[in-house]
């Protein structure tokens, strides 16, 4: 079969017309502004916003009697995919899917009017072409998949001792096979975006898992015949003792992902199958947030500028690991880092690298701990002063301390809300007529899972759902639950925002530092504080959540 696509024999816009997708007024347009510019008639319809580019990938199907492939729902073979290079892929916009015989490939495209790229096409191939039309951000899903690249892997290997038991482990770690599995699976995972990725030993191999939006998820396993070489090849990246596999290890080693660097920490921990390694990912490079960034509703906003906007005092982030505590601390930081202000951070480890900010990370091997290195800190002159996490009572005492000596602390700690924060400070020991005077304000968060807008699917809440989200009277919303498609990796979820409850210290909270948790959290209710539950409830009326996630995050799954 030719490469050129059927002959035309409807034109698109009457297509468009008769399928209802636009307007004769629209098409009027869309003609003159073609005239214009000679762009494409399907290019200026999608960027007006009059059709989605798979309303258009389905009429241009129609148009040139071409099939058209929902690659949502499409099996690839990947061997056939990469047999076009991928600059190649790029630029047709094309993907092979499958061979039809010796001599053709199906290829999908999301332009089949490009006569000059699907000649391009055949020409690299070397074969004929037989064409399907597919949606345009779809088949750019596909080809990042297909062409999904290898880490490049910047640690220098280790210096190995030429001892002879070392030599089987070394010339493992460093075959072929192992190097490729290993940048693969790194590569795959930073990619899809994961905060820490688990090579798990089990009976029959390594099973590859990695953390997105807070979920492990399976991304591949590796066979039991090379479990040796990618740990060890794991281990000589983070610079680890590769003959040691008895003892836990730690470790840190850069890569390069896409051009950007990528800081990541190894742990590595001995277990009945063989050693499990899990690498934590840090980005280097400090992500550039405002306050619109995460999430806040006007009130929230408005606390949390303004206790960030005082000349001294504590604020405190509380919250499980991975909730985005240190997220909302830099955009803190963010936002006071002006020539002004001298601003420090001690930290373990610098997640994030900030310009005009002195950051410093423990290292309590050398000596240098939170407390001790908090306290040459004050000695330093500081405005402003990020503490990663309070641990312990002297690094407790010293930060609160420090907060009532004019310095603005910002630091993290471990606990389910704003009042147990306050029981647990008292817990390490810390005077509560000091707590009522230093603390700003807490705030408590949790990180839940956007729902996918590609294919979240809208229905009418019940009465008990209703009722769960506190709505009373007045029209009912429209939630929406999750589904699955290509984009958001079948899961239903795309991306992550943060729930907040945040409780400003001042009047009668102040008085009640000695009380119980309970008795606190009642109080700040009462004087207007929103809950992490209700302010999922929020993300969920919008549209943003799923109900069942925020049950999932906030501890009242119901099912």
């Amino acid at each position: 079969m030719s490469a050129q696509p059927a002959f035309s024999w409807r034109r698109l816009g009457a297509i468009l017309i008769e399928r209802g997708l636009i307007s004769p007024e629209q098409l009027r347009l869309g003609f003159e502004e073609q005239a214009l510019t000679g762009r494409r008639l399907g290019e200026i319809v999608v960027e007006e916003g009059w059709l989605t580019s798979l309303d258009l990938a389905v009429a241009l199907a129609e148009q040139y009697r071409l099939p058209f492939v929902d690659l949502s729902g499409t099996q690839i073979d990947y061997d056939v995919a990469t047999s076009l290079p991928e600059h190649l892929a790029r630029r047709y916009q094309a993907l092979p899917l499958r061979a039809v015989d010796e001599q053709t490939l199906f290829v999908v495209v999301a332009d089949p009017t490009d006569v000059h790229s699907i000649d391009g096409l055949q020409l690299a191939l070397q074969r004929k072409v037989e064409l399907g039309v597919a949606d345009q951000r779809d088949l750019d899903f596909a080809i990042r998949n297909a062409y999904r690249g290898e880490a490049e892997v910047e640690a220098e290997d280790a210096v190995i001792q030429q001892a002879e038991e070392r030599d089987e482990i070394w010339n493992s770690a460093t075959s072929v096979p192992a190097v490729k599995l290993v940048n693969n699976a790194l590569g795959r995972c930073i990619e899809e975006g994961a905060s820490d990725i688990h090579f798990e030993a089990e009976d029959d191999g390594i099973v590859v898992r990695a953390r997105v939006d807070g979920v492990l998820r399976e991304v591949m396993t590796i066979p039991k015949r090379l479990q040796n070489g990618v740990i060890s090849r794991l281990k000589i990246m983070g610079t680890l003792d590769i003959a040691e596999r008895r003892a836990p290890q730690d470790g840190r080693m850069f890569v390069k992902v896409a051009g950007e660097p990528v800081d990541l920490r190894i742990a590595v921990l001995p277990t009945t199958n063989g050693e499990q390694v899990v690498v934590r990912v840090l980005h280097r490079e400090a992500r550039g947030r405002g306050l619109a960034d995460l999430g806040m509703d006007a009130a929230t906003e408005a606390t949390f500028v303004q206790a960030v906007s005082q000349p001294h005092g504590a604020i405190i982030a509380c919250g499980p690991t991975g909730s985005g505590k240190t997220t909302t601390l830099y955009t803190a930081l963010h936002l006071l880092n002006h020539p002004g202000r001298a601003l420090m951070t001690i930290e373990d480890p610098v997640e994030y690298q900030l310009r005009g900010v002195a950051q410093i990370e423990v290292l309590p091997k050398g000596g240098l701990t939170f407390a001790r290195g908090l306290r040459t800190i004050l000695r330093s002159d500081p405005d402003v002063l990020l503490v990663g996490e309070v641990r312990d009572e002297e690094t407790a005492r010293i930060a609160i301390q420090a907060a009532m000596t004019g310095h603005l602390v910002l630091t993290s700690l471990h606990s389910q809300n704003t009042a147990s924060s306050i029981e647990r400070l008292k817990d390490m020991g810390v005077e509560p007529s000091l707590l009522s005077a230093a603390i700003n304000c807490i705030i408590a968060q949790r990180l839940a899972r956007r729902l996918c807008l590609d294919c979240r699917q809208p229905y009418t809440p019940s009465q008990e759902e209703l009722e769960e989200l506190e709505i009373d009277g007045g029209p009912v919303p429209t939630l929406y639950e999750p589904v699955g498609c290509a984009r958001c990796s079948r899961t239903g979820y795309k991306g992550r925002i943060a729930l907040y409850e945040i409780m400003p210290m001042r009047g009668q909270l102040r008085s009640l530092v000695r009380a119980s948790a309970d008795e606190i959290q009642a109080a700040a209710v009462q004087g207007g504080m929103r809950t992490l539950k209700q302010d999922g409830n929020r993300l969920v009326i919008e549209g943003i959540a799923s109900l069942g996630e925020i049950r999932r995050i906030t501890g009242d799954d119901l099912t």
